[in-house]
Order: structure tokens, then C-alpha cells, then sequence
């Protein structure tokens, strides 16, 4: 099992795809899971640079024209709208939104156009550092709530904390907005001062935040508790950092005494394509298949491993790697190459299924056309996208490691009948409490589970679920989930073997 600083650890962790979505994300909302080719060393990964060098005005322009589409429809709708439109309209919106439709017409999630907004979060994900108060958060029914304050960051040392709610942002309320829309108040500019409302349990208070450049770990490790041979390391996200950090831990690891590696990458949405290559080469033997590439109308162009142009820094020892339905892409491709071309064990679950490759086109107004410019196979030419790729071992986690979190803002009490009461009750038997029948209906047996539990944490025993109560619930299933990794004790167990 993982020490308590682990535990203590992954509660702050980073990443996009396990908590819905992070201010340092805003995030994965837009880039989804996204794999970019930026500027890997080798010459035979596909790049940003060549992608953008034949998007020229005039090429652009020449393409339609050779395709047959009359394009002075489109000036004629917009003419039209501008000029005819029985209220005054905006031309820059129209713009953006025929932009945005014609990225959407093409029915790939992951390419899209990025206006100013959603391009200046791209490259901060990419950078793994944004401006703004440092928390995670996600949405919970209508309301914004603190998964984890970011380590030494300003939601922190202002007392933030895991279950907080955000009413208020200055003037600005937050309950019905999207998690992308409320994320972009509650960022700013380093050193401007944001007032939040906060909802912790039954109370209500204000607190003023100084925002700040938050830089985010992408790289989280330490010792197992009972056998400090192994070390334990997870990889929340490839971005720019990735790779150092990655070599940092490894290094720390060694000097304390590790012989074998645990890593892990679930619910680690991908990143950089460049970074799950040169990390893939640190398990691989020059000449060893990494990945292959295949663009519009070519053959797969293996990519192999190549310590001169990848990093010299290699890890040899026994390994193993911990995957899930969250892992994605970069994540994907690390998973194919330590499967098919170190032959290292892969445990956990099958992960999501990207198999494509996406390039970013930036334009002189800052903002951006992300586009998918081909697909990667693994190793031995396998098309994991929309399939996944599934583990050596299969080991599922608990059932209730996928109980939804309960609002702490609404009431369940007697004679409640929804879906979210189930939820509720399956967490109750979770903790060991009986509830009769998890069905949805709030009853007799219900209220008396509820008030043992309540009494055993020295709350107001009324058999009420709301505020401290709901609170009580989601801390004692966050620390159930966390004692009960079966695939990271599968994983020791291996390494043991």
C-alpha cells in the first residue's frame, strides 16, 4: 500500500480527466484529451512547423477555388446578416462562429478553432503553469466545487479547502454556469485580487485571493510504505516539464533505496507527442519501435527509439505500468511501447482509445486551428482509437470507486426519491453502513444508516444528508477508495514476484 504522504499527495494532484476539470486545465475541456506534435527531434514526427507552413492565405484561398465551392455565398450571408439583420451584429462574432462551424463540420472532436481564450489555455496546459488562485475544481450539479487547493498555492494558503463551494466570484455568481464559464472568472492576472464566496457546510464567508503564476507537478512519486524497494510514480500529463520532472523522480527514488517502479497513468488524458516519445525511449533500446506515425494518403513511418535524439536518461529496472479507462493518448502510447517493445507488464483496465495525432496552425490575432493531421499505431501496427489497449493484467477497481460525489448543497432526507439518493445510499454501504436496498428511495432503514454514521462522527444526529454530513461522506469514501488500490497492490505484487 502507499505511504501516507502518497495518499496525501494524490488528494492534490492535477489532472484533467479524473476531477472533470482543473483551473490549470480550463483545460482539457477544449483540448480534450488531445495528442499534439510540437517539435520532437525526430525527423520523421510530424510537427506544428510543417503543419502550419502550407497554411498560407493563398494556398487557403486556392483550395477552394479548385474545389468547386462558391465561397461568395459565405460573403453574401455575412453581407447580408450585416446589413439586413433587424438589430445591429456583431461582425467579429459572426466570424469566429463561422470559424468554429466549419472546424465542427468536419465531426472531429479534436480538431477545432481556438479563439484568444481557448488558444491561451492550450499552451498553458502544454506549459503545465497558469495565473489564478491554484485549485482544482469541478462541477457539482449546479455548483463549482474545490476538489484540492494546489500545494503552496494562493487558494491554499487562503484556507481553502477539498468541498468547498464557490457561490461568488466578486459580483459574479457562479451557480448554472458551465465549469469552463465560472473557471474563467475565478482566473486572472498575477497579482489581481479576487473576492470569492465560499460555501463550507452550513457557513457562508468571504475571502479575498492575490492570484499568481501556479505551477502544476505533472510528476508525483515517493516509496511504498511497506516495501521502500519500490518506488511509486505518476504521471499526471505530458506537457513541456514532463520529462525532467520524470527524470528528477526517478533519480530521488534511486538514492533512497528503489530497485523497481511502479508507474502510473491513470486518468492521465495525454499531452505532447514529443513527451510520450522520449519518455517511451527511456524504457527502450536504440532501434526499438516507439510508435508509428501514418498521415493523409501515406504508409506508417515507424518512430524508433534513438538515445541521441531522445535523452540518454534510461530506466532498466523491473517495471510495471498502472493504466485505466482515463488513460489516453500520450498515455496510450507510452502504454503500446512498453507492451509491444520493452515487454514490461501493463495492469489496470482498458484505457479510453486516441489513436490520432493533432497539430496547431497559430494565426497573427493569437488565435489557433487545432487539427488532426494523422493517427499513430502502436509498435506492432495496432489502431487503438475508439478500442483501447488492453492490459497484460486485468484488475478493476472497487465498485465504489465510481460513486459520484454528493452535493453538500442539497438536502436527502425521508421520503426522497431520485438517482441521486441511490448514489447516496451506495456510498452509505460503501462505508458499512446498512440501507436496506440501495434503490433510490430515501427510507426508514436509510435514516437510520444515516444517523449511525452521523453519530460516529460526532455530528447532529437528525438523519439528514446535507452540509457536514454530505462532507463527512465524501471524505471517508476518498480515504476508502485511496486504502483499497487493487491495481497498485497488483502492481507490488508483482514486483514482489
Amino acid at each position: 500500500m502507499k505511504n501516507d504522504d502518497q495518499n496525501k499527495k494524490k488528494l492534490k494532484r492535477v489532472h484533467p480527466a479524473a476531477f472533470g476539470a482543473s483551473l490549470v486545465v480550463v483545460a482539457l475541456l477544449s483540448v480534450g484529451m488531445t495528442l499534439l506534435a510540437t517539435h520532437a527531434a525526430g525527423p520523421d514526427v510530424p510537427t506544428a512547423e510543417s503543419s502550419s507552413s502550407a497554411a498560407s492565405s493563398q494556398s487557403e484561398s486556392a483550395a477552394i477555388s479548385s474545389s468547386g465551392i462558391d465561397y461568395t455565398k459565405f460573403e453574401s450571408v455575412y453581407n447580408t446578416l450585416m446589413t439586413t439583420y433587424y438589430e445591429e451584429v456583431d461582425g467579429e462574432a459572426l466570424m469566429e462562429g463561422a470559424l468554429s462551424g466549419m472546424t465542427e463540420a468536419v465531426g472531429d472532436p479534436y480538431t477545432e478553432y481556438l479563439d484568444l481564450s481557448d488558444s491561451a489555455n492550450l499552451n498553458e496546459s502544454i506549459d503545465a503553469s497558469f495565473e489564478g488562485i491554484g485549485a482544482e475544481v469541478q462541477k457539482q450539479g449546479d455548483n463549482i466545487m474545490i476538489v484540492s487547493p494546489i500545494a503552496g498555492s494562493p487558494a491554499e494558503k487562503a484556507g481553502l479547502l477539498p468541498n468547498d463551494i464557490i457561490l461568488k466570484v466578486d459580483d459574479q455568481e457562479l451557480n448554472g454556469l458551465s465549469l469552463n464559464e465560472a473557471v474563467s472568472y475565478i482566473r486572472g492576472e498575477k497579482g489581481t485580487q479576487v473576492v470569492l464566496t465560499i460555501q463550507r457546510g452550513d457557513s457562508t464567508f468571504e475571502v479575498t485571493i492575490t492570484r499568481d503564476t501556479i505551477p502544476v507537478e505533472t510528476v508525483i512519486y515517493n516509496l511504498d510504505k511497506e516495501d521502500p524497494t519500490i518506488g511509486y510514480v505518476s504521471i499526471t500529463s505530458f506537457s513541456t516539464p514532463t520529462y525532467e520532472e520524470l527524470v528528477a523522480a526517478v533519480e530521488d527514488l534511486r538514492s533512497q533505496g528503489a530497485k523497481s517502479f511502479v508507474f502510473d497513468v491513470r486518468q492521465n488524458p495525454g499531452g505532447l507527442l514529443d513527451g510520450a516519445i522520449t519518455i517511451s525511449n527511456m524504457f527502450l533500446e536504440d532501434g526499438e519501435v516507439i510508435l508509428q506515425t501514418e498521415e493523409r494518403n501515406q504508409e506508417p513511418v515507424p518512430v524508433v527509439a534513438d538515445d541521441a535524439s531522445y535523452g540518454e536518461f534510461q530506466i532498466t529496472e523491473p517495471s510495471v505500468l498502472l493504466v485505466d479507462e482515463g488513460s489516453a493518448s500520450a498515455s496510450e502510447i507510452l502504454a503500446g511501447a512498453l507492451q509491444e517493445s520493452a515487454e514490461l507488464p501493463i495492469i489496470g483496465s482498458k484505457t479510453f482509445g486516441k489513436g490520432t495525432v493533432q497539430s496547431v496552425i497559430p494565426y497573427a490575432d493569437e488565435s489557433e486551428l487545432k487539427l488532426t493531421i494523422g493517427k499513430w499505431l502502436t509498435p506492432e501496427g495496432n489502431w487503438v482509437h475508439d478500442k483501447g489497449l488492453e492490459p497484460d493484467v486485468v484488475v478493476e477497481l472497487p465498485d465504489y470507486a465510481y460513486l459520484l460525489m454528493i452535493n453538500s448543497s442539497e438536502t436527502y432526507q425521508q421520503g426522497d426519491t431520485s438517482a441521486e439518493v441511490e448514489n447516496l445510499e451506495k456510498v452509505i454501504e460503501a462505508l458499512e453502513y446498512e440501507v436496506g436496498s440501495a434503490d433510490g428511495y430515501f427510507d426508514e432503514d436509510t435514516t437510520k444508516a444515516v444517523e449511525e454514521f452521523q453519530a460516529d462522527q460526532d455530528l447532529e444526529v437528525n438523519g439528514v444528508v446535507t452540509g457536514d454530513t454530505a462532507l463527512a461522506l465524501i471524505t471517508e469514501l476518498r480515504e476508502l477508495i485511496d486504502a483499497n488500490d487493487t491495481q497498485y497492490e497488483e502492481a507490488v505484487e508483482y514486483l514482489k514476484q
